[in-house]
């Protein structure tokens, strides 16, 4: 009977032993979960586009906190989203977000996304799983200067006018798409997008420039980002016709006219002619010295001494004027190229043109327009 109750005892005493490490690997089961789930102790995160994240600093009086707006990509595996979020310092483990994925049915959905930091992991997981993002629709019209799209993106809450400016005159930008010009006039996209609020102005241009290329690679006789019918385009050659694009942009009205401008500006730059293009008068007026949208020129304005006025100066302005869409991209790359030296607007309401050959016929078509204001 006693060797029974000492065996009773010892089975007690195995039994409080194997409870007390069950507790203490639970405590530390939970421990280890609450610590990697929870926030790094420090953020610094870089602002790099190549971690899809963009960020900016709101002052608090209590703690500090950022707001990031970081992008998962179609197609994006949990590992590599995890591991993006671990480089920019956002979470302490991308191996427990690889756990955490595995025990969460739930998918990451691509998109961009506004993230408050500091943040859990669950927390941070909750939100790219649900899908809910925070954008706001801005339609870029064809032929807007960068100050009239900086103007319109503030408006829309997307990003401050001047950090937009800013940005489009950067050089690390600038050299990122070989572009020789001071700032990225003309190569920003005009279209609808979808922005976050409160979006890095840097990331705007971006995404704007990468439509652009994307458009040119689209487009006939193109076999690559920057050749025309199989023969590369320098950077130079590249911002040339780009700048007849922007001309064209805003000159053309009825569509199967602008290849044929195009062959106009060409054909004089063949022979040392001067452009004679209103619209770059009506940019200096308006983007320049900042005077209101012209409705008619008169000889006085075609008279300003300015490097973009095209009646003083032969040859391209020094930069594009506007934001060419895909109808003047076209055209600039497809020129139809007959002997017209001469287009003079005939048919305001129809916005039909007559193009000539000599000066004599394109006297007898009417008075000089510009085309109508654009949005601003």
């Amino acid at each position: 009977m006693v060797g029974m109750i000492r065996v009773l005892k010892m089975i007690g005493l195995c039994m409080g032993c194997l409870m007390g490490m069950g507790v203490l690997f639970s405590v530390a089961a939970v421990g280890g979960f609450m610590y990697l789930n929870a926030p790094p102790e420090s953020l610094s995160m870089p602002d790099d586009r190549e971690l899809g994240l963009g960020r900016t600093t709101i002052d608090d009086p209590v703690k500090t906190t950022q707001t990031c707006f970081f992008e998962v990509y179609t197609g994006e595996s949990a590992m590599s989203v995890g591991r993006r979020l671990k480089d920019a310092g956002m979470i302490r483990s991308h191996y427990f977000w690889y756990i955490l994925s595995r025990l969460d049915k739930g998918y990451i959905k691509a998109g961009t996304y506004r993230l408050e930091l500091p943040a859990s992991q669950m927390a941070i997981r909750s939100i790219l799983v649900t899908g809910q993002q925070f954008l706001t629709r801005v339609t870029i019209p064809e032929g807007v200067t960068l100050k009239k799209i900086a103007k319109i993106l503030e408006a829309a809450e997307i990003c401050d006018e001047d950090a937009f400016l800013t940005a489009a005159g950067e050089e690390k930008i600038r050299a990122a798409y070989q572009i020789p010009g001071e700032t990225m006039e003309g190569f920003l996209y005009p279209d609808t997008y979808f922005f976050p609020r409160d979006y890095p102005a840097s990331l705007v241009v971006k995404a704007m420039a990468d439509t652009f290329f994307r458009r040119i690679a689209a487009l006939p006789g193109m076999t690559g980002m920057v050749e025309v019918n199989g023969k590369a385009l320098s950077p130079e050659e590249l911002y040339q016709k780009v700048i007849i694009a922007s001309i064209v942009e805003r000159e053309y009205r009825v569509d199967e006219e602008a290849a044929l401008m195009a062959g106009v500006f060409y054909n004089r730059l063949d022979i040392g002619m001067a452009l004679q293009s209103c619209a770059t008068v009506e940019y200096v007026i308006t983007e320049i010295q900042g005077r209101p949208h012209p409705e008619i020129l008169y000889s006085r304005d075609t008279e300003i001494q300015d490097p973009y006025n095209t009646y003083m100066r032969r040859g391209l302005p020094p930069g594009p004027i506007s934001a060419p869409g895909a109808v003047a991209l076209n055209a600039a790359f497809n020129p139809i190229r007959k002997e017209y030296l001469y287009f003079r607007l005939v048919d305001s309401t129809a916005g039909r043109h007559y193009f000539s050959r000599t000066f004599d016929d394109h006297i007898r078509a009417g008075a000089l327009y510009v085309k109508g204001r654009s949005s601003s």
